[in-house]
């Protein structure tokens, strides 16, 4: 049997930490996923569709799953960068969604990848060469415009923005990643920082 591919299944199970279970046929697949793309495969019984990434080792064969084919080249993307495993690329995907990730690159943003827990400096200037590379970014297409000059979409331009205002309020790089994966859909920059500000101040009482 090749490498599985895709799941299309029932969504049987989903953990805290974004393990979800995918009933196929009666075969039951552990799937390992960031916590936004189990969030975004909806409710318990309902028909799913996963893109998987299956990743083989010596001692176990894993499964990661994602909500688009564009999620899972940028996490391939990642694990072929030195020092980078499943477990960090899931993690800079859980912060940085594919559009922002490129324009990340484009924008040589090592603050933005220092956001990612685990991820320093030295790092994130390393990836920055290494991903630009193996993402193949075009100039002017992978990266497009948005009207305010900040990004691939207005809602992924405001979470910067959003992003941005809470750096400069002093915030570190873990409560302000923890706040960004915690925000809703939106593309309103003051309304998500309000949202933002509230789960900081209630995190730390």
């Amino acid at each position: 049997m090749g490498p599985i591919g895709s799941l299309r299944g029932t969504l049987a199970e989903r953990s805290p930490t974004g393990e979800v279970l995918v009933d196929v046929g009666g075969v039951g697949y552990r799937v390992q996923a960031g916590p936004l793309t189990a969030a975004r495969l909806g409710d318990l019984a309902s028909e799913v569709f996963v893109w998987i990434h299956h990743h083989v080792r010596e001692d176990a064969q894993l499964l990661y799953g994602f909500a688009s084919r564009d999620e899972r080249a940028c996490f391939e993307a990642l694990i072929g960068a030195h020092g980078v495993g499943p477990a960090l690329a899931l993690a800079i995907l859980s912060v940085h969604q594919p559009d922002a990730l490129r324009r990340v690159l484009a924008d040589d943003d090592v603050a933005a990848l220092c956001l990612v827990p685990g991820v320093g400096k030295k790092t994130a200037a390393r990836l920055l060469v290494e991903l630009k590379s193996r993402l193949d970014l075009p100039e002017g297409e992978a990266v497009p415009a948005s009207a305010n000059g900040n990004g691939a979409s207005p809602a992924t331009a405001a979470r910067t923005d959003v992003r941005d205002a809470l750096v400069s309020l002093g915030y570190g790089a873990d409560e302000v990643s923890e706040a960004l994966r915690s925000l809703p859909d939106g593309d309103d920059t003051g309304e998500l920082l309000k949202v933002a500000l509230r789960q900081l101040a209630t995190a730390g009482r």
